[in-house]
């Protein structure tokens, strides 16, 4: 290829989904152009055995300039632009593999943490500018992409000039529906404790009203502190 593609990447469904947009994504994309670019898309598998060599002999095979790596947040509710990828392996549930990482690294001589390479600020501005609500995230989490970000920015620094970084994306609407469905179907969960259900999906934020249109608001009176002896520790996979 004569000319330096850029790498989009989707894991194939994990944890019984029968679908995983990440992996739509990166196939809807494989072959078009974006500023006379081509893209080249690549489906991840969800294995943490395969993952950093999958990673290198992609960056080997195809020398692109950019990599964008995708996955699959449940229960988020925008897109998440992750400055951070740990060397860290910890799961909640098993890779497609069966292996249920524990406490592990994701190298052994490697730094505890690689940032993107990515501009995460000019992207994230250009996407709420486009209208699609998005933000920058501080944790990939420590499922497989964490490893994935990982394992490409580790393979880059072989390659110089490549660029990598990933976003996490929120379900499909019909996967929600789906789960909704699922719900009634069982019988056995009521749909608010689902911490996987967006509470809304790729709803644009609203536009900001003139200034003598807004509403007069009253200033409250701040809070009393108290001491908070328990903080609950919540982490994506």
């Amino acid at each position: 290829m004569s000319v330096h593609p850029a790498l989009v990447t989707g894991f194939a469904p994990y944890a019984g989904r029968g679908r995983n947009p990440a992996a739509d994504i990166a196939k809807a994309l494989d072959g078009r152009s974006i500023a006379d670019v081509p893209i080249v898309g690549r489906l991840l598998p969800v294995a943490l055995d395969e993952i950093a060599d999958k990673a290198e002999s992609l960056l080997n095979e195809l020398k692109p300039r950019v990599v964008i790596s995708i996955g699959l947040w449940p229960g988020e509710t925008m897109v998440r632009i992750e400055r951070v990828g740990l060397n860290l392996a910890d799961f909640e549930i098993p890779d497609n593999h069966g292996r249920l990482a524990r406490d592990e690294t994701l190298s052994g001589n490697g730094p505890a943490a690689k940032f993107t390479t990515l501009p995460v600020r000019k992207i994230e501005a250009a996407m709420l500018a486009a209208g699609i609500p998005s933000r920058i995230s501080n944790s990939a989490g420590s499922f497989l992409c964490n490893a994935c970000l990982y394992s490409f920015l580790s393979a880059s620094e072989k390659t110089p000039g490549t660029r990598c970084g990933f976003v996490h994306v929120p379900y499909l609407p019909e996967q929600v529906a789906g789960l909704l469905r699922q719900l009634k179907e069982e019988a056995k969960l009521e749909a608010h404790q689902r911490a996987d259900l967006p509470r809304w999906i790729w709803r644009p934020a609203p536009k900001r009203l003139p200034l003598r249109s807004r509403p007069l608001c009253v200033r409250r009176p701040e809070p009393r502190r108290i001491r908070i002896s328990h903080v609950r520790k919540h982490s994506g996979t």
